[in-house]
């Protein structure tokens, strides 16, 4: 049975995709199958090789998830300019983005991996096209959510109010990540994290200190084989 999850943040640069990877290589440790997708990008360079549009967190997810894809299969939608999604496919005349990430996502899920990973862009109320949001594409597809949350000044606000926003829209928050994203913590790091604990139900699944090198990392991976458990 394929365990499904959607990677949320509390904002742009909250770390989700540093979270995604690594929670992509404890899999990896499990010997698990796994596959990635970020149904929707912007801010993408052209291949000069391969003549389409990639995304470098799109890129990290291809080459980190075991199953072989295309780039088309784990970034569907990728668009160039470096603005919010909807209006850059609103400039590339880029429709349907909706249905497009949907049956991406279930080209995936068809391939029956143990894990099927999805990366969102942006903060969860991200606006696609046509009034549709992306909270609708996780609801759609039954996915759990894993919230990231970016530990610095404001966190407190951004993390409870995308709480409130996942429970709105009807989706499960599986647990949440406090993702420490400068080499020293923010200031009263632990209160930050106990005071969300206190208020946010879902459970606190880990804590993402500042990983300096790839030795840290895979010393990280090692210790927190329990976030991946496919039943």
């Amino acid at each position: 049975m394929t365990s499904c999850v959607f990677i949320t943040g509390t904002d742009t640069d909250a770390g989700k995709t540093r979270v995604s990877a690594l929670l992509l290589r404890v899999a990896w440790m499990q010997g698990l199958r796994t596959l990635a997708m970020k149904p929707i990008s912007a801010g993408c360079t052209r291949n000069p090789t391969l003549g389409h549009y990639e995304n470098a967190d799109a890129l990290i997810l291809q080459h980190l998830a075991t199953e072989p894809t295309t780039y088309q299969e784990v970034n569907p939608i990728a668009l160039e300019p470096p603005i919010a999604p909807h209006i850059a496919a609103e400039r590339a005349n880029e429709r349907n983005l909706l249905l497009r990430a949907r049956l991406g996502w279930q080209a995936l899920y068809a391939k029956s991996p143990d894990l099927l990973l999805c990366e969102g862009a942006g903060g969860w109320m991200l606006p696609l096209d046509e009034g549709h949001l992306m909270p609708q594409f996780v609801r759609e597809t039954n996915q759990d959510v894993i919230l990231v949350v970016g530990m610095k000044l404001g966190c407190l606000n951004h993390a409870l109010l995308t709480v409130a926003a996942i429970a709105q829209s009807g989706c499960h928050l599986r647990g949440w990540i406090a993702n420490t994203l400068t080499p020293e913590p923010m200031p009263y790091y632990t209160e930050n994290v106990a005071t969300l604990k206190e208020r946010i139900a879902a459970p606190l699944l880990a804590e993402v200190p500042f990983l300096a090198d790839v030795s840290d990392e895979q010393a990280w991976c090692e210790s927190h084989q329990h976030l991946i458990k496919i039943d």
